[in-house]
């Protein structure tokens, strides 16, 4: 059971333009993980990406993952917090 609401939130992952091609889709998953911590205030080592969100930025490619993706989290009591696609009815 989530101790606080699922928030929706937009995140920009314009830094992996800043990487070689090769290594863009690896650093989009580090940037998405980085940027949820931070504004949810828990550890990187606590933020876990659901395998359809993984599957949706590796979608194109290593070469050309999204430049920003919209996330829905989840914070449950343990501390973990899960990352994955909001619903589209949303």
């Amino acid at each position: 059971m989530a101790d606080d609401e699922e928030i929706i939130m937009d995140v920009p992952l314009k830094g992996i333009k800043k990487v070689p091609r090769t290594k863009r889709a690896p650093r989009a998953i580090k940037l998405l993980k980085q940027h949820v911590a931070r504004h949810r205030k828990v550890d990187i080592e606590d933020v876990w990406i659901d395998d359809v969100l993984n599957e949706f930025i590796w979608a194109r490619g290593i070469q050309k993952p999204p430049m920003k993706i919209r996330v829905k989290t989840m914070k449950w009591e343990d501390g973990r917090l899960d990352v994955m696609l909001p619903d589209d009815d949303e």
